[in-house]
């Protein structure tokens, strides 16, 4: 097999690991070839020209070869736009990148994911903490979305009947989009999530899609956030138990 060369690909780190005393492995988001495994050889070493500049949620363009399932780092630069998130909008962004880590199979593009990321680091870098709450729904939604598991929030999911504009319905793991039971907690009307949709479907769907979350970010983030751990397979995500404990404190 002939070895891959990528030269200038857009990128982010979402993750990073050592490999030796000297080296790193990466797992880096990139624009077009999806969620790769990069090792950087010699990253570690106070010398490096690497080491500066592989810092998560930072736009890169990266140059990486190889035929295995780790590639080897050739080169990278930082693209700049942005300073580095602080305080909880740097625990959002870690966030955003475990969903990514859980969610993302290697090697699979989604490249409107990768826009969509990269918008919503910017609004975590720039902007207050109510943005930042809309556009972490938007991310949740459009990554549910772009895998395949979020179904069309125009009709009920098992019955696939249209929705009634003002009667309250809620969005659950395996059953989708039902009508809201008493015991629910939260729900959003089914006009409410008609307009969820159709801003999904919109041709600027971020923007869309963000001004409607940001009437409902209550109402959302409880029934995304069970239903993104039931397919991460976990109870809690690391980054959500982290903040969670962070504010007991």
């Amino acid at each position: 097999m002939a070895t891959q060369r990528i030269t200038e690909e857009p990128a982010f780190v979402l993750h990073r690991y050592d490999w030796s005393e000297t080296s790193l492995i990466l797992e880096v988001l990139t624009r077009h070839h999806g969620r790769v495994a990069l090792v950087a050889k010699g990253a570690k070493r106070p010398s490096s020209s690497f080491r500066p500049i592989l810092l998560p949620m930072q736009p890169l363009a990266v140059n990486y070869g190889g035929d295995s399932d780790i590639r080897t780092l050739k080169g990278v630069e930082w693209v700049g736009g942005h300073v580095m998130p602080t305080g909880d909008a740097l625990l959002s962004g870690y966030y955003l990148n475990e969903l990514l880590m859980r969610l993302l199979a290697r090697d699979d593009p989604h490249s409107d994911l990768f826009d969509v990321y990269a918008a919503t680091i910017q609004i975590l870098a720039t902007e207050g903490p109510d943005l930042r709450q809309g556009a972490l729904r938007v991310f949740e939604l459009m990554l549910l979305r772009g895998i395949g598991l979020l179904p069309s929030l125009g009709q009920q999911t098992m019955t696939m009947t249209a929705l009634q504009p003002d009667r309250p319905y809620c969005l659950v793991p395996e059953g989708g989009l039902r009508q809201a039971h008493e015991e629910d907690r939260t729900s959003l009307t089914g006009k409410q999530w008609t307009q969820l949709q159709t801003a999904l479907d919109d041709p600027i769907a971020y923007t869309a899609t963000l001004r409607v979350c940001m009437d409902h970010v209550a109402a959302l983030r409880p029934q995304l956030r069970v239903l993104l751990n039931y397919h991460c397979g976990v109870g809690n995500l690391k980054t959500r138990q982290m903040m969670m404990d962070i504010q007991s404190l």
